[in-house]
């Protein structure tokens, strides 16, 4: 059976891929304004996520995994305080915060349950 960790990671990397592909995936439900600019930063912050998501399906079990899961950590946690205010005034700013702190915890929960059933 694979880890936790990983398939949080093949969740993240799917998810993270189709907003490369398709960036109105977030653009639409965070109200975004769809310019050109808007789709690059939605396809850049994808690809980011893409990798991270990846590098915890790929690591092994060990440090590799927790640095990995402490990467996507970190970036979820930090969408999570930096893009409410970038969507301020138009009603979005609590779903953005929670989606960025839920899939943050998600992988963080993974990786503990992991540790502690030693996979």
């Amino acid at each position: 059976m694979p880890s936790l960790t990983s398939l949080v990671g093949a969740a993240t990397a799917a998810f993270s891929a189709a907003l490369v592909v398709a960036p109105g995936v977030l653009i639409g439900p965070a109200r975004l304004t769809d310019t050109a600019d808007t789709r690059s930063l939605v396809r850049a912050l994808g690809a980011r996520d893409a990798v991270t998501g990846l590098a915890l399906v790929a690591a092994p079990a060990g440090r590799a995994r927790r640095l990995a899961a402490a990467a996507r950590v970190l970036c979820d946690w930090t969408d999570a305080v930096v893009f409410p205010a970038a969507v301020a005034g138009r009603g979005t700013g609590r779903l953005v915060a929670v989606s960025a702190w839920g899939w943050g915890a998600l992988a963080l929960g993974a990786l503990v349950l992991d540790e502690r059933a030693g996979r």
